[in-house]
């Protein structure tokens, strides 16, 4: 009963060696936003890639859909 049981303690320690490293994946968020996705749904007008568009839809955006005060009437 006793040898089971250090076993099994010893088993228990030993299967932590075992674990795989915790890194971190590459992924496409370490590119600049404007490079896009590579996805075919973007924003009519904007080409991936071209930052000076990116620029411009982005100020649209936020000067007239999320602008409270250019949306009272």
């Amino acid at each position: 009963m006793n040898r089971s049981l250090w076993s099994l303690a010893l088993l228990a320690l030993l299967s932590a060696c075992s674990e795989k490293p915790q890194t971190a994946a590459t992924t496409t968020s370490d590119r600049a936003p404007y490079m896009g996705t590579g996805k075919a749904y973007v924003e009519a007008g904007w080409k991936q890639g071209d930052k000076a568009s990116w620029e411009s839809h982005l100020k649209a955006r936020s000067q007239y859909g999320q602008n409270d005060y250019t949306r009272i009437n």
